[in-house]
C-alpha cells in the first residue's frame, strides 16, 4: 500500500491501526507492562479470566490500548463502551448478558457512570451475577441472573471521582505515567512504518520532544506532518519539513499549542498571574473547564508552568518567562 492510498483511510481507522496488539509491541510504561505480563500469564495458567483492572491517568497515554492488548494476549473478545453511554441499569444489563465466558468489558470514562448503574455493577464484579428488580411497590421482588465470568477494565482521567465501593472492587489498579522521549521516538518510528511514510531519526527525535510526552499526540502530529511531507517533500519527513509543518500547526519546541498559550496568557495578562478559578478561566477562554483540566493542565503542571492552589490556578515564574512577561512584585511571593 502506498502512502497516497493510506491517506484515504479514515482517521479513526488509522488510529486503530497504530495501536499495538501485543504487550511486546507496546512501548513505555515498563512497570505496568511487567505487572500485566504476570497477571495475564497467571490467569492463563489457572484458566481464569483476568482480575478486574482499572487504568487511570491523563488522556492519550494508552489506557484503551492496554485494554485491547490484554484481550489479545488472553485470546478473548473485548466489548468497548463508555460511562456516559450507559444511562440506565437496563443498558448495563444488556451489555453484560451479551458477554461470553472470559470476555472483557471495557468502560472508558468509568467515573461518569451514574450511581444506580454503579450499584448494578457490584454483584456483577464480585459474584458474576445480575440482580433484577421485577415489579413495583410491595409486590416487587429481586431475581438473580447468573453471568458468565468476565473481566471489567475501567479507564478514567479522574480516579478521585470514582466511588470507593467501585474502586475497591478492582483487583489491579495502575496509574499511567507520561512517556520518555526515547519511548515516544520508538512509537513514532513504528507508526511511520505502519503509515508507509519515511521519517529520519532526527525528525522522529524532535517530534518526540514536541509531543507533550503523550503517544496519542505523537501519532496525531505524525499524521499531520505526513500530509505536509506528501505535498512538499515526496513523502519524506526530515527536520526541515517537520519545522515547517509544526510552525503552521502552531506547535512550539515544548509541544505547547495555541490553546496552551491562550490559557497561560489568560492567567497572566487578564488575572495578573492568579490565583483564578478554573471556571473563570474557561469562561474567559470560551472553553470547557473539564477539557482544560484534563487535556491542557496535566502537561503544564508537568512543565511547572502552573500551580493548583485552594484559591485557584497560579502561573509560575517559568510561565512568565516563557511568555516573555515580567512578573509583578506582588506575584513573587506565590512562586
Amino acid at each position: 500500500m502506498t502512502s497516497q492510498e493510506t491517506t484515504q483511510i479514515p482517521e479513526d481507522t488509522l488510529e486503530q491501526s497504530l495501536r499495538p496488539k501485543r504487550i511486546t509491541d507496546f512501548s513505555g510504561q515498563p512497570v505496568i507492562k511487567r505487572n500485566l505480563s504476570i497477571l495475564i500469564q497467571a490467569s492463563k495458567n489457572r484458566n481464569e479470566p483476568v482480575d478486574h483492572v482499572l487504568f487511570y491517568g491523563p488522556p492519550g497515554l494508552g489506557k484503551t490500548t492496554l485494554a485491547a492488548v490484554i484481550a489479545s494476549e488472553m485470546g478473548v473478545n473485548i466489548r468497548m463502551t463508555s460511562g456516559p453511554a450507559i444511562e440506565r441499569s437496563g443498558d448495563l444489563a444488556a451489555v453484560l448478558t451479551s458477554l461470553e465466558e472470559n470476555d472483557i468489558l471495557f468502560i472508558d470514562e468509568i467515573h461518569r457512570l451514574n450511581k444506580t448503574v454503579e450499584e448494578t455493577l457490584y454483584p456483577a464484579m464480585e459474584d458474576y451475577a445480575l440482580d433484577i428488580v421485577v415489579g413495583k411497590g410491595p409486590a416487587a421482588r429481586t431475581l438473580r441472573l447468573d453471568l458468565p465470568k468476565f473481566t471489567l477494565i475501567g479507564a478514567t482521567t479522574r480516579i478521585g471521582a470514582i466511588a470507593s465501593p467501585l474502586r475497591d472492587r478492582f483487583g489491579a489498579v495502575y496509574r499511567l505515567q507520561f512517556y520518555d522521549e526515547s519511548d515516544l521516538k520508538n512509537i513514532i518510528m513504528r507508526s511511520a512504518k505502519i503509515l508507509h511514510v519515511s521519517i529520519t531519526k532526527e525528525a522522529a527525535q524532535e517530534l518526540a520532544q514536541r509531543s507533550r510526552k503523550t503517544p496519542r499526540i505523537a501519532n496525531r502530529l505524525l499524521r499531520r506532518v505526513r500530509d505536509f511531507a506528501e505535498i512538499e517533500n515526496k513523502g519524506v519527513i526530515d527536520e526541515t519539513i517537520l519545522h515547517k509543518a509544526l510552525d503552521i500547526l502552531e506547535v512550539d519546541s515544548l509541544g505547547l499549542d495555541h490553546q496552551d498559550r491562550q490559557y497561560l496568557k489568560t492567567i497572566i495578562e487578564k488575572f495578573n498571574g492568579g490565583p483564578v478559578g478554573i471556571d473563570t478561566i474557561a469562561t474567559t477562554m470560551a472553553d470547557d473547564a473539564t477539557s482544560i483540566e484534563e487535556v491542557a493542565e496535566p502537561f503544564l503542571l508537568q512543565l511547572g508552568f502552573v500551580k493548583r492552589t485552594k484559591q485557584g490556578r497560579v502561573a509560575t515564574k517559568k510561565a512568565f518567562e516563557y511568555l516573555g512577561v515580567k512578573a509583578k512584585s506582588s506575584q513573587k511571593s506565590l512562586f
